[in-house]
């Protein structure tokens, strides 16, 4: 695009993925412009650093987009901030009743009883997370656990993410053209792109699980052949998803990005006026764990 509006954390996030070079503005968390007479704020939706909800007011009435957003405070991201408004549009990733998270320290607790686990048959734990978002949050997950290596990619979102002051836990970053011999026994972070790749063999008496919502459902962790699955997500469960839209007091809930025809028809049964939006992305939900919601 030409231009870029996003909140202030969004900005070295931005620069890293598409280049130091483009034109972006950030703005903070509540604070109003006007867009062709349209008052126009942004407003946390605890997806990941800087995600925002997007609020649009225009002769009284309000409209707000959600974007992704999940009301579990990770530690790391803004948490979420229901908006009274008119209209919501909401996401619906994980918008069935068999997406069901526990809660933050549960989650935390299963990742380093599965390294503890690891390293009792002596072997390398290798998480396979999203690079932005879920990386950082199984970095803190497992801190001090033991040596932790990341990948590069992971590495250039960290630095965005100590660009704006949230200090990370300890790391070294892996460089696959190198003997990685020393990692054995550690614990390892790799974006989803690596399971496919021949450099992986290179780590040492591995054992992989991956961090995705999509993990509650035993199959799809069958399908990449992992060791281990975790329900580790930035998106929102069922019951947060409904809690999310009562919060609005919204008249109209328009559904979009995943479960979009359940969702909304479960949605007018409990009396809402819902219906679903059909849009030019989304697709990834049945096909590519590797693509949770993180855009």
């Amino acid at each position: 695009m030409k231009k870029y509006l996003c909140h202030h954390f969004s900005v070295p996030i931005l620069q890293s993925r598409l280049g130091p070079d483009i034109t972006v503005e950030g703005i903070g968390f509540n604070e109003t412009i006007v867009i062709n007479g349209v008052r126009v704020s942004f407003h946390p939706a605890g997806h990941v650093v800087g995600s925002a909800q997007i609020r649009m007011e225009y002769k009284g009435k309000v409209v707000v987009v959600s974007g992704d957003y999940k009301l579990q405070d990770d530690g790391l991201s803004t948490p979420f901030e229901p908006i009274r408004c008119h209209e919501f549009v909401s996401e619906s990733t994980f918008g069935l009743p068999i997406y069901q998270w526990n809660d933050i320290d549960k989650q935390e607790e299963e990742l380093r009883q599965w390294i503890a686990h690891n390293q009792s048959y002596g072997r390398t734990s290798v998480f396979v997370g999203y690079s932005l978002g879920k990386a950082q949050r199984i970095l803190k997950a497992v801190a001090d656990v033991a040596p932790t290596y990341v990948h590069h990619s992971i590495h250039r979102i960290n630095q965005a993410y100590e660009s704006i002051g949230i200090e990370l836990p300890k790391y070294e970053v892996l460089d696959f053209r190198e003997d990685i011999k020393y990692v054995d026994q550690g614990i390892v972070v790799l974006p989803p792109a690596m399971i496919e790749s021949k450099v992986i063999k290179k780590i040492p008496n591995m054992s992989y699980a991956i961090c995705s919502g999509w993990m509650t459902v035993r199959g799809a962790r069958r399908w990449r052949s992992a060791d281990a699955g975790f329900a580790l997500s930035d998106h929102a469960d069922w019951n947060d998803l409904l809690k999310a839209i009562r919060s609005t007091e919204a008249e109209k809930i328009y559904i979009t990005h995943g479960q979009t025809t359940i969702f909304s028809k479960y949605l007018c049964e409990l009396g809402y006026e819902a219906e679903e939006v059909m849009t030019a992305y989304g697709e990834e939900e049945s096909n590519a764990i590797e693509l949770e919601g993180n855009v």
